[in-house]
């Protein structure tokens, strides 16, 4: 069963008695609960059949009351666990998932955790409802991601546009969802997004962001990587090594990979490092302006810098700045 699978059976009235939600997505949870406090019940019946509990204040008791009651003037109530994982003797509550109330639609949300799946609570709510874990989505996924999302809402974005977006966000699927719904607002009636747009309604500059100094390391540019560096020295939000490098680091892996497809297909690539097709070219051309030793001293430095900008083997305070300048030297120089 997928996110979009139980909202589906949401909207057609088709309910389990029981939903646990659980894992690294909040976004997800965090829609699904959204949904079941906001859409599953009329307003005229949530006020009587609608009952919210917070983990951390919630007491086992009361929440078993709450979801043995039987709805008021209506077929079905709804009882909300939010937070699950900060309640107390959560583990109490096995007898109700054991044999839940077929008119009681309750959703746990349990962030950040997982049930044990070895133990009874487990096995029960399995059997009796739906056991949703839900992954973090992977840096490779990202971009498609955000990609239907725009779609979802009538947009359409520039491939570089999507990747500045998606470099400078980075793995926040709710700060996506929330700049380009901001995007929408001020495009009006206009549908497509550029870079232009990127910087005046989310502030990130067109010349001078992570995608672009990758793009300037990726070509061998020195003159220009320094001056994004500069910048990023001058305007510490738009570009943290803690982005910076993490994000050099998964393209130069992408590169690394390229040596072993065999074949240099646009679409065997793409399937091989995950990326859209479009972007095939960008890696292939790093790949052969750096060659196989070029592209693993690169990865290596950017392993050693990445330790130098948390303290290790660092022997003096450095700033980010000259940290990343320094390793541009030693990778172009």
């Amino acid at each position: 069963m997928s996110v979009e699978k139980i909202l589906n059976d949401w909207k057609k009235g088709n309910f389990k008695p029981v939903y646990w939600l659980e894992g690294e997505e909040d976004y997800f949870i965090d829609r699904l609960v959204s949904y079941a406090e906001q859409k599953i019940l009329p307003e005229s019946e949530a006020s009587f059949n609608l009952t919210v509990f917070y983990g951390k204040d919630a007491n086992w008791a009361d929440i078993l009351n709450a979801c043995r009651r039987y709805p008021m003037f209506a077929e079905k109530q709804v009882v909300i666990l939010k937070e699950g994982q900060q309640m107390r003797e959560i583990e109490k509550l096995e007898p109700y998932f054991e044999n839940p109330l077929g008119s009681t639609i309750f959703v746990v949300s349990y962030k950040e955790k997982k049930l044990d799946a070895r133990k009874k609570m487990a096995r029960y709510i399995k059997e009796k409802g739906e056991l949703l874990t839900i992954k973090k989505i992977s840096e490779r996924e990202l971009p498609e991601w955000t990609s239907l999302l725009l779609k979802g809402k009538g947009l359409t974005i520039s491939p570089k546009g999507l990747a500045v977006l998606v470099d400078h966000i980075g793995n926040d699927l709710s700060r996506i969802e929330n700049e380009i719904e901001k995007l929408r607002v001020n495009l009006g009636q206009r549908k497509a997004i550029n870079e232009d747009d990127i910087e005046e309604y989310i502030g990130v500059s067109k010349e001078f962001n992570a995608f672009e100094l990758q793009l300037a390391i990726a070509n061998k540019d020195l003159a220009k990587s320094l001056r994004i560096v500069q910048y990023f020295e001058s305007n510490p939000k738009a570009g943290p090594i803690q982005m910076v490098l993490p994000a050099l680091y998964s393209y130069f892996s992408k590169v690394y990979m390229v040596f072993g497809v065999p074949s240099r297909d646009e679409k065997t690539l793409a399937e091989s490092l995950g990326v859209p097709p479009f972007f095939v070219k960008d890696y292939v051309r790093t790949a052969n302006l750096y060659n196989f030793e070029g592209v693993e001293k690169v990865l290596l430095l950017l392993h050693q810098y990445n330790l130098k900008s948390i303290g290790i083997g660092s022997t003096n305070a450095t700033s980010s700045g000259s940290l990343m300048k320094e390793m541009l030297v030693k990778i172009l120089g």
